[in-house]
């Protein structure tokens, strides 16, 4: 059974730094030959939740819009831990964070949550102004 676990959210004031962690664990291996990709999502109250930055198991990486040049999405592959570093923070940043992960080849931060049959629980981030 796959499992994601995510941690380090935590309360910040605009400008500070925060580091999500997603711990992965299990075998999510299908044989379909695509790869995997790993996205974080976040979901502000009241709005869907969107794609944020993905990374696949082939290097490729993809950040929204809003994020480029401050969030940086990495793997550390002897611990099967996903990063998100997140700099210069605003507080429009605030949200749950989530992460998700399928066997698949695209891997664009706009992929659909719809796409991932794997999630972890979120982890909350506030950034205060």
């Amino acid at each position: 059974q796959v499992q994601l676990v995510e941690s380090g959210g935590g309360s910040v004031q605009a400008g500070g730094s925060l580091r999500l962690s997603c711990a992965v664990s299990g075998y999510m291996y299908r044989g379909s030959g695509s790869g995997f990709c790993m996205l974080w999502f976040r979901q502000r109250p009241g709005e869907e939740r969107e794609g944020v930055a993905g990374l696949h198991s082939d290097g490729r990486t993809d950040y929204a819009d809003s994020v480029k040049g401050r969030f940086t999405i990495s793997k550390a592959d002897t611990e099967n831990i996903l990063y998100l570093q997140m700099n210069s923070l605003k507080p429009e940043d605030t949200a749950m964070y989530y992460c998700a992960a399928d066997e698949r080849r695209l891997c664009e931060a706009y992929r659909s949550p719809g796409d991932f049959a794997y999630w972890g629980q979120g982890t909350q981030v506030t950034v205060s102004s």
